[in-house]
Parts: C-alpha cells; structure tokens; sequence
C-alpha cells in the first residue's frame, strides 16, 4: 500500500483522475469498479472534463458500482444509477450496456446478488477499484462487524451511515434502511485498489484505515491486505497520518510517481480544474 498526500483537495482529486486516465488509455478495454458520495463528484467532474478537452475515450470501458440502495428504482433522484448517469456516463462516450450496478428492485435480492459477482467474474475480474470511505470506516456499504471475506450481499445500514447519507434525501425517514454491496473480499480480489479521501472530517477513520489494526469493524483497514492499493488524501484529510512524512518522500522520490508530480506554484495547480 502507499499513501499519498497532496495540499489540497483539488491536487487530490486531480491526482486520482490522472491515476485512472493513464489506465483507461494504457488498456482501452478495462474494467473500472467505481463508488458514488460527494468525494465522487469532483472526480467525475474531472474524468468528462479529460474527456472532452484531452479525447479520454471510454468506449470500451466496463464498469461495476460498488453499491445500491434497496427499494429505489433506477429512476429515483436517490438511485446510485441516476447519480452515475448525472455525474459521469450522460457526459462521456461509454456503452451504457456496460455499465452494471446492483437491482435494488430486484425479488430476489440474494440471486441479484450472485448473479453481480458471476457477471465480474465472466468478464475477468475488475481491474481498477475506485474505492471512498464513510464515516464509519466503511468500504462501500460494509459496515462494521462485516466478514473480510464476504462477497456481494444485502446488508443494513449502520445508523452513523444514515445519519451521513439522509441529507441527500428529501428527510431521514425517506432514506433506505438497506442496501446491495460487494463484499470485502470482492473488493479485494479487483487487480488494483484507489482509495480517494478527502476533508478533516474523515482524518480519524483514515488513520485507523491505514495504520490501524486491520479489523472487521473498520472495514476500509481490508486495504492493507491488498498488493497495489494506492491511498490518495488531501492534507485535511491526511492530518493524523503518523507515517506523512514518509509517505511525502515516496511521493517525491519513487520513479513511479515522476509523471504526476506537479508544480509547486499552486495557482498552477488548481488552475486545470475548471
């Protein structure tokens, strides 16, 4: 695993969407798993705006979403369908056919269930993994006293999640109680892990994520057990990280990283982002 933190939230998220670009245009064909939530949003901002000013080609792009919530159909403002279609796939050139998120609708919730994990496997596995972390240390929706092997199931929601989540909703009580999520031990079998996280308010649980005991009760910790998972943070983010300092020289020294370092001049920086 290596953590990387840049100054700020832009830097961050500019970081993260390169990560992915450069992937996308090494293997045309790659299989992309990707997350919602605020963190997200910048970052699609980002993926169009390459798309459109730097020809980022996402025509033979597959994509698996993390998540769902249950008893919301497609169409809802709420569905994570409808955040990804108003976020990122109205606004570039992907195959909606090979887009694929878990039916929250469906009657038979475990068979939808096997049948997302049979649909991975078929089409060889996912290589990237776009990966945010709740409050409650959570990787998609699992949450605490989830099994690190677990696959893609139905789960409930912690009342910490709901409370993070009910503001998107039109009041707490209209939020679902439920949802479909890979499990830990999906997650971890994709080829390569991206962890995005940003915002002071996310600094404690990242700490205990990434330096802390791995634990089935912070289930974002999983991560230390993957080969290449890669940890992107802003500085707010990243405040209560012991090992910053190393983790700044890796940034600044590892040969791999020599195409994404950027100017120190900050208006430079930023200025891309629009």
């Amino acid at each position: 695993m290596q953590v990387i933190v840049r100054p700020d939230l832009m830097a961050a998220t500019e970081l993260a969407a390169r990560i992915i670009a450069k992937r996308v245009r090494a293997f045309p064909d790659t299989t992309l798993g990707l997350a919602t939530g605020v963190t997200m949003e910048r970052l699609y901002e980002k993926l169009v705006h390459m798309h459109r000013g730097e020809n980022l080609d996402f025509s033979l792009i597959r994509t698996f979403n993390l998540d769902e919530y249950i008893g919301l159909p497609a169409d809802s403002r709420h569905s994570y369908r409808h955040y990804m279609n108003h976020h990122l796939f109205n606004h570039i050139n992907i195959d909606a056919r090979n887009t694929f998120i878990p039916n929250g609708m469906a009657s038979d919730l475990k068979a939808e269930c096997a049948r997302y994990e049979k649909r991975i496997k078929d089409v060889g596995g996912i290589d990237l993994q776009l990966l945010g972390i709740g409050k409650a240390g959570h990787i998609g929706f699992n949450e605490p006293l989830s099994a690190l092997k677990s696959r893609t199931r139905d789960k409930s929601l912690t009342p910490m999640t709901i409370v993070q989540n009910s503001p998107l909703f039109d009041g707490p009580e209209r939020m679902p109680r439920r949802a479909l999520t890979m499990g830990i031990g999906t997650i971890l079998e994709a080829k390569e892990l991206l962890l995005l996280v940003t915002g002071r308010s996310k600094a404690e649980v990242l700490s205990n994520a990434v330096e802390g005991p791995i634990t089935s009760m912070i289930s974002a910790s999983a991560i230390q057990l993957h080969e290449k998972c890669t940890v992107i943070a802003d500085a707010a983010a990243a405040e209560l990280l012991k090992g910053r300092e190393y983790y700044d020289w890796i940034f600044h020294n590892e040969p791999e990283w020599g195409e994404f370092r950027i100017s120190a001049n900050s208006d430079l920086q930023t200025s891309e982002f629009r």
